[in-house]
């Protein structure tokens, strides 16, 4: 397996690996990430569909890419999926997989119009005092914070170790507003791996300008599991790929002899009956190691969804194979110990009272029924005790959806403190406890709040989830298994929990393609190339438009540089007379 870049190799067919139409693939998990291997695994691969099985525990495909009505509950999803252009491999894959919207177009094709038509972007990102708009907002005031975040990029990954982030940044620096978007945005939090956010720093500074307008980020037309998992699931079915649901893989029994590592055998539960599978190097595994959605329990609009930190089938398979060799990683790292204070709570609303619709569009400065882009990403709550953000995406974001709803997914990042209305945990509350703290913030008169938060007007389901921040969890080397572990024959690990060679982010959704890719590849010798993460951070213009967006827009004269006050003019003339000049007139610095 190797990596490319340009599109040379992007359009090629590999030759068919010798001796694959007798093999076979077990993927363990139905997520992106198990879905992605299959289809790699046919498309590239060329492996016959009936040679391929997908372990599932749950009765439905998707994993976090989930999207249902639950019965006598409602609409519900447990995430948002924010996606870039540069998610090279997951764009590679979907650009396969016909469209179950539009006739003899791709996904990517569906994606891409979609997104040239009703292009993403947010009128308000930061709301305060009851709904009124930062004054700030869009400004990132890190003033000297600049600097830290300058030396962490500098520094290299190894020597981080499992520092957090609260260890590294200085007070001034959670103050700015660039700590709110970024922590709102991607879920981080002062105990969290520095090492990962200095990975999400080099990964998305191409992005720097739309993070606080959200002009980055690009969204599906519906719910994640309608919109990215449907169209997966089509293209595997019409090639006889073999899905077995209720099927609790709980072990993977690995020769681990002279350095060599040979996956012998799976042991699973399927059915409620047990069951064994014996494998040959012929045979491949694909584990799906860990979940953030795992265990979630579900509440209801009266009733709260009950706090839990049982570790659910994929954890435990996880933990059954780690003790076989410390290759295969430390899923205690991840999974144990996670503060109280850490974002649990998730929860989707349906509203169908129009007399709130109002309290929303002055915000978003749009209809919210008109089929495109409402908030164009979260809107965080700063003086929210709970933290609290909220999103609209296009609506009907269910297909199922009546024309008068709209579906509003709301989250808290602190779980620990007592919300400004309802003066209980986030995690205590129900349903209608989180819709009146949201419609509180949102601005609506305390005397039309426990009206308006009623079932009738709208329908709020919480879920809880005790690992969904377990990604960012502190760690160091090995604590991840890498993709194909050192001397591996035919097992492999796919998606967010295991350790991809490149530089790329988890809790995204193209960790979890380019993991299946990178796996595929390696165990059958794919003679194509793996696209390599966008080399953004090697780009001087990127790196120069990262200083004038970073310093809110600054030019380089004006910017407090590490450099003597009296060399910094002479040097600014002579460069203004070079090429890095005209680089830099093009970025705005002079």
């Amino acid at each position: 397996m190797y990596y490319s870049n340009g599109n040379y190799e992007a359009f090629a067919r590999p030759r068919k690996p010798a001796g694959v139409d007798n093999k076979h693939a077990y993927i363990v998990g139905a997520g992106l990430a198990g879905l992605s291997a299959a289809v790699f695994l046919i498309r590239d691969a060329q492996m016959p569909g009936k040679n391929i099985h997908i372990f599932e525990e749950l009765p439905v495909a998707g994993g976090s890419l989930d999207g249902q009505d639950r019965p006598d509950v409602g609409f519900v999803t447990r995430g948002g999926r924010e996606m870039e252009n540069h998610f090279e491999c997951m764009w590679d894959m979907y650009r396969s997989i016909p469209s179950l919207e539009v006739p003899g177009a791709s996904y990517l094709d569906e994606y891409y119009w979609l997104d040239k038509d009703d292009p993403n972007s947010s009128n308000c990102r930061l709301t305060y005092k009851r709904g009124n708009e930062v004054p700030t907002d869009g400004k990132y005031l890190l003033g000297k914070s600049t600097k830290e975040l300058m030396k962490l990029i500098l520094t290299p990954e190894d020597q981080l170790g499992d520092q957090t982030i609260g260890d590294y940044f200085s007070d001034e620096f959670f103050e700015s507003n660039f700590w709110i978007y970024w922590s709102t945005m991607f879920a981080f939090e002062k105990w969290h791996s520095l090492a990962e956010m200095r990975r999400y720093a080099m990964r998305f500074i191409h992005h720097i300008d739309g993070l606080p307008d959200f002009t980055a980020l690009k969204f599906n037309k519906y719910n994640q599991y309608e919109s990215m998992t449907k169209p997966l699931l089509a293209y595997l079915k019409d090639h006889d790929v073999n899905f077995e649901y209720d099927s609790q893989v709980q072990n993977v029994l690995v020769d681990t002899k002279n350095g060599e590592k040979h996956a012998k055998q799976i042991v699973l539960k399927q059915g409620g009956a047990d069951k064994t599978i014996a494998l040959t190097d012929a045979d491949l595994v694909f584990v799906t190691n860990g979940s953030i959605t795992e265990s979630s329990n579900y509440g209801s609009h009266h009733q709260v969804a009950q706090p839990t930190r049982a570790l659910g089938g994929s954890w435990k398979l996880w933990e059954n194979i780690a003790k076989q060799s410390p290759a295969f990683g430390h899923p205690d790292v991840f999974c144990k110990n996670i503060p109280n204070r850490s974002w649990f709570i998730s929860a989707t609303a349906t509203v169908k009272n129009p007399q709130v619709e109002p309290y929303i569009e002055r915000l978003t400065k749009r209809d919210l029924h008109d089929g495109k882009v409402n908030t164009g990403g979260i809107i965080t709550v700063t003086d929210s005790n709970w933290m609290m953000s909220w999103t609209i995406h296009r609506q009907p974001h269910f297909k199922s959806q009546k024309e008068n709803e709209t579906i509003v997914w709301i989250y808290g990042l602190y779980s620990d403190t007592e919300g400004n209305y309802i003066k209980k945990r986030i995690v205590d509350c129900t349903g209608e406890e989180i819709t009146k703290e949201w419609l509180y913030h949102l601005g609506v008169p305390e005397a039309l709040i426990d009206d308006l938060a009623k079932e009738e007007s709208i329908n709020t389901v919480p879920v809880y989830m005790p690992f969904v921040t377990s990604y960012f969890m502190p760690r160091v080397k090995g604590d991840r298994p890498a993709v194909v572990p050192e001397g591996s024959a035919n097992l492999a690990f796919i998606g967010n929990f295991a350790e991809s060679p490149t530089r790329d982010t988890v809790f995204t959704t193209e960790y979890s393609v380019r993991t299946a890719m990178e796996a595929v590849y390696s165990l059958l010798n794919v003679d194509r190339g793996v696209p390599e993460v966008f080399n953004s951070i090697y780009d001087i213009r990127e790196l120069m438009r990262a200083m004038y967006y970073m310093n809110d827009k600054k030019p380089l004269e004006d910017i407090d540089l590490p450099i003597p006050k009296m060399i910094k003019k002479p040097l600014l003339n002579k460069i203004k007379k070079n090429w890095i000049g005209e680089l830099m007139e093009d970025q705005h610095l002079l």
